[in-house]
């Protein structure tokens, strides 16, 4: 697999509905390069608007390094030119995308040791795991904590993306647990400025050690 992005963007309805989404995306992409994916993550919309959103982010791949990933759906990300697609938990499974769409990128979303084993043997490029704090998405629920990226980790050699109320001053330590990266929504989305904000989390990479 070609180097993997270490900062993944992932967006929302909310998100992706704002008209200035394209114009920010294009920041994002801008400032992380190719060490920055966007997730374009947008269950509410239909196929054609899903398809012709994923179009436009894949445009800017590029010009930019980033990559553009579709959430769930391999047949739209084929589509679109994207470089990998997301599989989650309601998806098919990856090698079930591997054999429609061989040339994609494929990331899977675990929330279990279980799930990671399935995604693994599957064929999984990498593991979005999660997720680890307390977050706005999961309002109530308790984090599976830093430990479940530390089992990972110690049980797959898959890159593990760290994902749930990730903060910039977070990514040493998931770093320290085996994190390979991490991904986030709000700390980039709902950034006054998301290209700096992306700058921020490459910036806390880098100083653990990371590329």
């Amino acid at each position: 697999m070609t180097d993997l992005p270490i900062l993944h963007a992932v967006t929302n309805d909310e998100i992706v509905l704002r008209g200035d989404f394209p114009e920010r995306a294009r920041r994002v992409m801008l400032a992380g390069g190719h060490r920055v994916a966007v997730h374009v993550r947008a269950p509410r919309l239909d196929g054609k608007r899903l398809h012709e959103l994923a179009c436009r982010i894949a445009d800017l791949q590029q010009g930019t390094g980033a990559w553009a990933v579709v959430n769930d759906r391999a047949d739209v990300a084929l589509a679109s030119g994207a470089r990998g697609v997301q599989l989650t938990s309601r998806s098919i499974l990856p090698e079930d995308a591997r054999r429609i769409a061989p040339t994609l990128e494929i990331g899977a979303s675990v929330h279990s040791q279980d799930d990671a084993t399935i995604a693994a043997r599957g064929g999984a490029c990498w593991l979005v795991a999660g997720h680890v704090y307390e977050t706005e998405s999961h309002k109530g629920e308790q984090g599976r904590g830093v430990g479940f990226i530390e089992r990972l980790a110690a049980d797959h050699a898959l890159p593990i993306i760290a994902i749930g109320g990730v903060r910039p001053e977070h990514v040493t330590t998931l770093r320290a647990a085996g994190a390979y990266g991490v991904a986030v929504i709000r700390g980039v989305w709902h950034a006054n400025d998301a290209g700096a904000a992306v700058i921020d989390y490459l910036s806390a990479h880098g100083a653990s050690g990371g590329r």
